[in-house]
């Protein structure tokens, strides 16, 4: 197994970031002030199917969005972490609170906030478009774009990493 596919493979909690990973960044603000944000079908397929093979899932973001509580509910995530200015302390206390070491972590950024946090986690992982910083403190880059699959393919590299262990003899 590659250096990759093994870390992959260890990860039993994934954190991401909201702005700019499992949206595409864009604010759309209502004239009645209502926020929008728009997720991508094939990111909540692949988070489904990432917690039914048990990986914890967890949101760690910056701004604070009734959608985001929405999503998330609809999917099942429960670790959901929103107005956050502290992100690698909520990481520490999720991590303290499920007993998963941050070796066994991975976390989907795509900006400068994120990045204290992506040198915390075993497997940090930057999505296509995300700020240079970001991209150079990952691991692995996605080649989709936030918002368009990016957490897709990050659910689809543990899911195939962890697969690959198991038929390991």
């Amino acid at each position: 197994m590659t250096d990759l596919t093994t870390r992959a493979a260890a990860v039993d909690l994934l954190a991401l970031d909201v702005d700019g990973v499992l949206t595409d960044g864009c604010l759309w603000l209502g004239d009645d002030g209502a926020e929008y944000k728009t997720f991508h079908v094939r990111d909540g397929y692949g988070l489904v199917a990432l917690a039914r093979a048990g990986v914890t899932l967890a949101v760690i973001s910056g701004r604070r969005s009734s959608a985001v509580d929405r999503r998330m509910a609809e999917l099942g995530i429960v670790h959901v972490h929103q107005g956050i200015s502290d992100k690698p302390a909520v990481l520490t206390e999720l991590l303290g609170r499920t007993g998963i070491t941050a070796e066994r972590a991975a976390f989907v950024g795509d900006d400068e906030p994120d990045l204290p946090v992506m040198r915390m986690v075993g497997l940090p992982i930057a999505v296509a478009d995300a700020h240079p910083l970001a991209r150079a403190a990952a691991a692995w880059v996605t080649t989709l774009p936030g918002g368009r699959g990016a957490v897709r393919e990050a659910c689809d590299l543990i899911l195939e990493a962890r697969r690959s262990r198991a038929e390991q003899p």
